[in-house]
């Protein structure tokens, strides 16, 4: 910018009186006008700073005529500038102002700085952006942002945000995904637009009756309200329930007289009976593709989980099979013979020993392993942490007072049950106890857990409906269900209670709740 043009622009400018300020309706004109403050007299200046506020000390507006005149000329002459030179203008002019001025000019460029981009995103063919960016609100920002303006409401409602977001839901929570599936809306999600999708409303008012729904399966958790469904074994020989698991549509158990029987989930009715073991079936697990069970005959056997036909057998342990676990070719299987075998599965008839470990000095009577580690429990009152890869020993946790029955490990965490009545948890990393769970008066037999809760079975009965030693349970987000020595395998189901169900305080069993950091 010219010098010479800049100090006559700022000389007209200050010539302009104090008050011309007040009337701008503009960023331009205001500016201009403020610059003229600085021109007045040192006392009047002072005034204005003591007063801050008052208008009463500044000078009454001319004439309107001439202020419009004076106005109009300083709005050419800046109009007259390229933007850079304006910039600079405006940059000088409000270094000369003070603080107050500074507040008044904040004040009117805030709001032009605003720019509501949900609304503006479309404008430009740009509804997927603003789709994508509210699509990453909870539930409650969602409701407000819906309540913006219509233009927000339409994004979210063309977007089918509320239908993304329980899909997102059920992705990630295993209760949305077990509520989705028992209660049939899951076939309305993860589908591209269709006449068979509903609209984004529909979604909408799902989303309360779901969080509703997990607020009513939490409190049956809490106050023990369930419906008990009880299934007969009617074993022949010897009674007793020793390992069971299950899935949406059967339950595996294995028996004390030498059995499998395979029950459908919902008629209850025993679909197939498996036979082969000469001694109990103390543990079993299965797939989508084989049974694998372990008998106090001393052998592990896989079975073909659609025929029930034998498909391997395997002969290494000198005494009962007490406890295994399979998992993405692995297998480790564990005995009374105080040893642990770890297996290379590489098809349910190619299955190899890979090693031996040593180092229990009594039965060791339950296993769990992931990529990283494999733990033992034994009634040597010790857990043992051995290298998945290596098979090297780790360390070993001591603190339970008599041996340990159950045992469960996944992440960092490690729960195990003991004939010392009590249930601990400890860190694998470091083998630090960080809790001691007190409740059962005999020993605890079986346990598990997942990110909210701990579920236990002891021989004291507990789970209290049994009249017999609690051998195994297997729980998840709506139900438990465990087998006893009393025959029975018993579904404690939190999701299905009548209106007038069992009344509060009656809990089938005895609960703790750990949440992992």
């Amino acid at each position: 910018m010219d010098p010479d043009m800049e100090d006559k622009t700022l000389e007209l400018m200050c010539s302009l009186p104090r008050s011309v300020w007040l009337g701008c309706s503009s960023v331009a004109e205001s500016l201009c006008a403020l610059r003229c403050l600085q021109s007045l007299p040192a006392s009047r200046t002072a005034h204005n700073q003591l007063g801050n506020s008052s208008v009463s000390g500044l000078r009454k507006r001319p004439s309107q005529g001439s202020f419009d005149k004076e106005k109009d000329l300083c709005i050419q002459l800046f109009e007259q500038w390229c933007e850079t030179d304006q910039l600079e203008f405006v940059e000088h002019l409000i270094s000369r102002m003070c603080h107050y001025q500074h507040g008044h000019i904040n004040s009117y460029l805030k709001p032009m700085l605003q720019r509501d981009f949900i609304t503006a995103l479309p404008a430009r063919g740009l509804d997927h952006i603003a789709e994508s960016i509210l699509s990453f609100l909870d539930a409650r920002s969602l409701c407000s942002a819906e309540q913006v303006c219509r233009e927000w409401q339409r994004v979210v409602s063309d977007g089918m945000l509320w239908k993304k977001l329980i899909e997102r839901m059920v992705r990630t929570d295993a209760l949305w995904k077990g509520l989705s599936e028992r209660h049939q809306w899951e076939k309305y999600l993860f589908k591209n637009r269709t006449n068979e999708v509903p609209p984004n409303s529909y979604y909408h008012s799902l989303y309360p009756k779901i969080i509703q729904d997990i607020e009513t399966i939490e409190a049956n958790w809490r106050c023990g309200r369930h419906n008990l469904q009880r299934i007969q074994c009617r074993s022949e020989n010897s009674k007793g329930v020793y390992c069971l698991q299950y899935d949406e549509h059967k339950i595996i158990s294995g028996l004390r007289d030498n059995s499998i029987k395979i029950w459908d989930k919902q008629s209850l009715e025993c679909l197939k009976v498996l036979t082969g073991h000469t001694g109990s079936v103390l543990c079993l697990q299965y797939d989508e593709r084989v049974i694998v069970t372990g008998s106090s005959d001393s052998t592990v056997r896989v079975w073909d989980v659609s025929s029930g036909e034998v498909l391997n057998t395997l002969i290494h342990h000198n005494e009962a099979v007490l406890h295994l676990r399979f998992c993405n070719g692995l297998m480790v299987t564990c005995s009374k013979d105080r040893s642990i075998a770890v297996w290379d599965m590489a098809s349910a008839s190619d299955i190899s020993l890979r090693r031996v470990l040593v180092g229990h000095r009594a039965a060791v009577n339950v296993v769990d392993f992931d990529d990283k580690y494999i733990v033992s429990a034994s009634g040597d009152r010790t857990i043992k942490v051995w290298s998945t890869g290596t098979c090297e020993f780790v360390r070993t946790f001591n603190g339970h007072k008599r041996g340990i029955a159950c045992l469960q490990y996944r992440d960092r965490l490690v729960v195990s049950g003991s004939s010392d009545n009590t249930i601990r948890l400890w860190d694998i990393e470091c083998g630090a106890c960080l809790r001691v769970l007190e409740g059962h008066e005999e020993l605890v037999r079986c346990i598990r857990f997942d990110n909210k809760r701990i579920v236990s079975g002891a021989y004291d009965g507990k789970i209290k409906e049994h009249s017999g030693r609690v051998f195994r349970l297997q729980f998840d987000e709506f139900q438990i269900i465990s087998s006893s020595h009393d025959d029975t395998i018993l579904i404690w189901d939190f999701l299905n209670v009548s209106s007038n169900g069992q009344p509060e305080g009656r809990s089938p069993s005895r609960s703790y709740t750990y949440v992992s950091r």
